[in-house]
């Protein structure tokens, strides 16, 4: 995994597993990868994965069950979703809105390219 500057590692691994928790890579109730196969995958300490793993743990996405490993909570599709929602709507959204009025383009034509972009996809 390439890892980006201004973050932290295990933030970002954790963001990951969070990403192949909404691709369907891991359903509710089934067991992610053990610390050290995921470490072993990334390339990172084992440490690391931990900090991962503890993270998601608290914000209950995962869930540990003793020496069984960890999986994955019923509701951490909700959870990941509200909590990337939100991060949006805070973080992404006045960006974007301000670059949309900076650049003088109405929304009609947002809503254009959203549409043949999901059409696209569909």
């Amino acid at each position: 995994m390439i890892f980006k500057d201004g973050q932290p590692i295990y933030v970002q691994i954790a963001e990951r597993l969070c990403d192949e928790i909404l691709s369907g890579s891991y359903a509710p109730d089934t067991r992610v990868p053990g610390v050290r196969e995921y470490s072993a995958l990334l390339e990172v300490n084992a440490n690391t994965t931990v900090k991962s793993y503890d993270l998601l743990s608290q914000r209950g996405v995962i869930y540990q069950k003793r020496g069984m490993g960890y999986f994955v909570a019923a509701d951490a599709l909700k959870l990941i979703l509200d909590a990337r929602r939100s991060r949006f709507i805070s973080n992404t959204l006045p960006d974007f809105i301000q670059q949309l009025q900076q650049l003088q383009i109405p929304f009609s034509e947002v809503e254009n390219a959203y549409r043949e972009a999901t059409e696209k996809k569909g």
